[in-house]
C-alpha cells in the first residue's frame, strides 16, 4: 500500500474517534459545537480523482450520521464540502502555480492561502449543517448563531492542529 493511502486511513479513523469520543460532548454554552472530521477532507491530496473524493466524503459524513443519529446531515454536508473544494482548488492552484504541492497543508501552501481555503469550506460546511438540522426560519438567528459560533471553534481547532503538525516546505 501506498504512504499516502497509509496516512489518509489513518487520518480517518483518527479524526473519526475524536469527533465521535471527545468532540461531540464538547458545547461551548450550548451554541459551539466543533468538527474536527471535515479536516480529513481539507487535507485529502490534490490528485484525488473526484469521484474518490465524493465517496470519500459521503463516507465520512455517513460514519459520523451513524454515530451521532443524524440521518444524512453530516453526509450530505460533507458532500457540498467536497464540491466546494474542488471549485476552490480549481481557481486556486493552478492560477497561483501551486502545482508542484501534492496536499493543502499549512506547510505546503502557506499560513494566508490555507486560513482562507479553511475558513471558506468550513463556513460553508457549517452553513449547509445547521440549516438542513433545522429546516425552517423561525429559529434563523439562533441558527446564524450556532453556525458562527462552530464555524469559529472549528476553525481554531483545524489551526491549532495544522501548527502542531507544521512541517515546512521542502526546496
Amino acid at each position: 500500500m501506498s504512504r499516502v493511502i497509509i496516512v489518509n486511513l489513518i487520518r480517518f479513523v483518527v479524526l473519526v474517534l475524536l469527533q465521535v469520543f471527545l468532540l461531540k460532548n464538547i458545547s461551548l454554552y450550548n451554541l459551539s459545537v466543533p468538527y474536527l472530521y471535515i479536516l480529513f477532507i481539507l487535507l485529502l491530496p490534490f490528485e484525488t480523482p473526484n469521484l474518490l473524493l465524493f465517496l470519500l466524503s459521503f463516507l465520512l459524513g455517513l460514519t459520523i450520521d451513524m454515530f451521532n443519529d443524524t440521518p444524512g446531515l453530516h453526509a450530505a454536508s460533507c458532500v457540498v464540502l467536497a464540491l466546494v473544494r474542488v471549485l476552490f482548488i480549481s481557481v486556486t492552484v493552478q492560477k497561483d502555480g501551486f502545482d508542484n504541492e501534492p496536499e493543502p497543508t499549512l506547510g505546503n501552501m502557506g499560513f494566508r492561502w490555507f486560513f482562507t481555503y479553511s475558513a471558506l469550506l468550513i463556513v460553508v460546511h457549517h452553513f449547509f449543517l445547521f440549516n438542513l438540522e433545522v429546516f425552517r426560519l423561525d429559529e434563523i438567528q439562533y441558527t446564524l448563531l450556532r453556525f458562527l459560533s462552530s464555524a469559529v471553534f472549528t476553525l481554531f481547532l483545524i489551526l491549532i492542529s495544522s501548527f502542531l503538525f507544521y512541517r515546512r516546505k521542502e526546496r
